[in-house]
Parts: structure tokens; sequence; C-alpha cells
């Protein structure tokens, strides 16, 4: 099915650079930031697949168990380390990442299923792990929510991580989750500046809007946090302090951040957006992120990739940890309980 562009045109990318498993690829005489030329519209296509739980054993991710309902992300963010996973799909991790668009609509159900299945046993359930489950399309079709419905109905405990106001929308099922300490929200959220924000990360909600996400579900009982992720080193590095200050007074109650990650094709798409939007700093970035990665652009080391290594990772590192306590946050997503872990249907057939 084909879905009509979005009002706001902004791509975070410029471009389809070659898939790597390909033998071929298209190159467009077209630019898409042309005014000239009609913004590339989106495409969603349905996801057939049988199962939804993704496990990963990676040392430094945080969680074992993950949703996603979407694959590829019409938020656009330009640095999404997820990019080059829409590349074993036959796509390219450029535009064809934020304008082609998979929607696996039987998620529900099959988390549902895995759920009910003997062989689970309940633990934390990160949604999403890979694109954002409150990406717009969700306002739509309401996947994530129904998940989340599924998640509360057995309370199984859930963390969410989310660029998108859209998770307000659920504080009803959220809640319910909060009841059985079974649910953290974190907001991700880089930078406080609109304009910049505008291109890095074109269709996420404004900054102010995200605080306000921040705000509802600290009112509503629901424990939040905020992620400063990325945080790119020699362009958002310095607003740290203001960001967990901003968080702070909006209710957050735990922190986090991520340097920034440039696996595979994501790095080419960083610098040329350095080129397009930040031309006057692009160098000093990449000098910074070369220096936080052995001199490359991207270090897959477990335990480095997510913080870097050298001065500059240790001034970000001592920097955020200062600023967290200065704000009376915590380290981290709190801990979760499974201990009001229930499955409805076992109940049902006790009963008959």
């Amino acid at each position: 099915m084909t879905e009509p562009a979005s009002t706001h045109p902004a791509r975070g990318a410029s471009s389809n650079p070659p898939n790597r498993f390909e033998p071929w690829s298209l190159e467009r005489d077209v630019d898409w930031f042309d005014p000239d030329e009609p913004p590339p519209a989106t495409l969603f296509f349905k996801d057939h697949s049988t199962s939804i739980l993704s496990t990963n054993d990676s040392p430094d991710v945080g969680f074992s168990v993950s949703v996603n309902p979407y694959r590829g992300c019409e938020h656009g963010c330009i640095y999404c380390y997820a990019r080059p996973t829409h590349e074993y799909l036959g796509f390219s991790a450029g535009l064809d990442f934020e304008t082609r668009i998979l929607i696996k609509q039987h998620a529900p159900t099959l988390l549902r299923q895995a759920l009910n299945s003997p062989c689970w046993q309940p633990q934390v359930i990160a949604l999403s792990g890979v694109t954002d489950c409150y990406q717009p399309i969700e306002r739509r079709l309401q996947l994530t929510r129904q998940c989340l419905a599924v998640l509360a109905e057995f309370r199984n405990p859930v963390s969410i991580v989310t660029k998108n106001e859209l998770v307000t929308r659920d504080l009803d099922l959220l809640q319910d989750l909060a009841q059985h300490q079974a649910v953290a929200v974190s907001i991700s959220l880089p930078t406080l500046i609109g304009d910049l924000r505008r291109v890095l990360e074109p269709r996420t909600s404004p900054p102010q809007a995200r605080l306000s996400a921040i705000r509802k579900l600290a009112d509503a009982g629901v424990p939040i946090g905020v992620l400063v992720a990325p945080v790119i080193p020699g362009l958002t590095d310095h607003e740290i302090p203001s960001i967990l200050k901003a968080a702070a007074a909006a209710g957050a109650r735990f922190a986090a951040f991520q340097i920034l990650r440039l696996p595979g094709a994501v790095g080419p798409l960083f610098e040329q957006w350095l080129g397009r939007h930040a031309a006057e700093k692009k160098e000093k970035v990449l000098g910074r992120i070369r220096a936080l990665r052995g001199g490359k652009l991207n270090d897959p080391r477990f335990g480095q990739r997510m913080r870097g290594e050298g001065i500059f990772a240790d001034q970000i590192r001592q920097l955020f940890n200062a600023s967290r306590r200065q704000s009376a946050l915590s380290h981290g997503f709190p801990e979760l309980s499974t201990a009001a872990f229930r499955r409805p249907d076992d109940r049902q057939l006790r009963f008959w």
C-alpha cells in the first residue's frame, strides 16, 4: 500500500548509497533537496514474519529480547545505527530506510502466541530494539499500542525508548504496567536546538514536545527517563548539561547516554549530511569521532562501540556523570519485575 507523502518533506538522507549485498545499484539524477523536485513518498509493505520476538546476546545492549513492529523508520534520523539492517531486505541504508517501511501487521497476535507458550520465561522485552515503535505510521496503525495491550494483559515487563511524543497516547496501558513495576520509558533527546533537530532527525517530535511527553508520563506515575543519544562530539556534546537539566525539570527520574555510532553505510551518509548542513564543523566533528574510534569512523567492538575511548570519550563521560548528579537523576533504566506475570488463557482453562 502507498501512503501520501508527509506535509513535512524533510528527509535525513539525501541519497541511496549502494547496497553492500547487491551487485548493482541505481543512481538518480534527481536531488531530493531541490525545492523544484517533489519529495520522495513513503511506501509501506506488508511484512510476513511468522515470529515477533528478536533475541540477542550482545553484552552491551542491555536487553535480550525485543519486539519491533516496523522495519525501517520514517523519522529519518541521519545517524541511525539501524540503517544498515535495511540492506538485508534488498533496500538501501539511505533514503530507502526512511521511505520503504515494512509493517508487521500480525505483531500483536504473534506476541500473544509467544507469551502464551510454556517455553516463554518471563523477562523484560524492549519495545523496540531497532527502529522507533512510535514512528509516524503508528498513529494510524496502532500496532505498538496493540502489542503494549498484550504485554499489559500478561503483565510482562517492557522497556521503551522513543523520540516521539505519541507514546503519551498509551498512558492508560503504561499506568497499568507501572502498577506492577513492569514498565520504564526513556525519551531519546540528543539536542534541544530546534533548527538542528529539523535536519538531524527530521520527522521526530520537536525537543519541547518530548519534554512535554516526559512531564505527562511523570505526572501519570510512569517511570520516565531521558536518553541523551546519540552524543555527537563536536556538535551536540556541549548540550549534555542543559538536556539533563531540562529533562529533570520535566520529571525525568533516570538518565543514560550513548555516543554516536556509524556502522557500515551510516558513516558516508553522515559525512554527506555534515557537508550539507554543518560544513563549517565537518572536519572538527569527524576528527573528534576518529579520536573516539581509534582513528576510524566506527569501532564495532563490544564495550567500545557505545562509549568510545580516549580523552574525548572521557570528557563526555565525566560531563554526563557530573550533570546527571547535579540534576539528581539516577543512572540507567530502573529494575523491572516479572513477579506479576500471568497467562490469562491459563486462568480461563482452570475455570472451565
